[in-house]
């Protein structure tokens, strides 16, 4: 069996920048078990499937490790490929995955994808006690829908940050994320996600689902700026609309070809 598949640098303008994720266009659904297999074996970050519906795309996306239940960049990434390969004339697509239904739209060369917002509640007892552990001096640590949120006092010390993977594999959360105020954007940010097979992302849109609600209140604005601050680094713009958020950004292609999967 044949299967087509891009490789998209999500939330940047430049070629090996941003964040690279697998896309697989496909008719039906494969087993779980051979799409993991072929995550584990395109070792990104993300690889996304989508399969075609009446007026939308189903979408899902896998880890090396495991399937998650939202991701940004690679949603990016798989809009990237419709609106650039297979039907450019769309100005928007709707996707339905377990997080719900997920909009993106193409205004020139940036797609914005248009996400439910997460909650952002602050922790206490041993989650707080663990978090100052972790990090030094904190200003806030809160908790979204499977992330927990760490506001450090200044980008500084979120870029000179050194992770230890295996004691934050032990928090029982999808990913752990630090985050300033900017120097050059609104709010800049780091993403750890040793639990599902991803030490460090470099741009992370689902993140920003608990980002921007809790920037937009410190800030007192909608519209923001952010930076992820990884090696390959990404640049995001990002709004707070209530119960949903819009996150922007631009995407690359990096390669196309075919993949060989055993069966008919």
């Amino acid at each position: 069996m044949k299967l087509r598949i891009y490789q998209v640098d999500a939330f940047t303008h430049q070629l090996f920048k941003g964040n690279p994720a697998a896309v697989i266009p496909l008719q039906q659904w494969l087993p779980d078990s051979v799409m993991q297999q072929i995550a584990l074996e395109n070792n990104l970050s993300e690889t996304a499937f989508f399969v075609p519906a009446k007026d939308y795309f189903e979408l899902r996306w896998f880890t090396p490790q495991t399937e998650v239940n939202l991701c940004g960049h690679a949603t990016l990434a798989t809009a990237h490929v419709l609106f650039t390969y297979l039907f450019p004339d769309l100005k928007e697509i709707q996707f339905s995955s377990k997080s719900g239904i997920l909009i993106v739209y193409r205004e020139e060369d940036t797609y914005y994808l248009d996400f439910p917002t997460s909650r952002v509640v602050s922790v206490q007892d041993s989650k707080l006690t663990f978090a100052k552990r972790m990090f030094t001096n904190p200003v806030a640590v809160l908790e979204g829908n499977e992330d927990l949120m760490v506001v450090l006092p200044s980008e500084e010390e979120v870029i000179c940050y050194h992770p230890d993977f295996q004691h934050l594999s032990k928090l029982d959360y999808r990913g752990i994320i630090i985050t300033a105020k900017g120097s050059e954007a609104d709010f800049v940010s780091r993403f750890f996600g040793p639990r599902v097979g991803v030490n460090e992302d470099p741009v992370t849109g689902s993140a920003h689902t608990l980002l921007i609600p809790y920037w937009s209140a410190i800030l007192k604005k909608n519209k923001m700026t952010a930076r992820q601050l990884s090696i390959r680094g990404g640049e995001l713009f990002c709004e707070h609309k209530g119960e949903r958020v819009r996150i922007g950004g631009s995407a690359v292609t990096y390669l196309t070809g075919e993949i060989l999967i055993p069966g008919d």
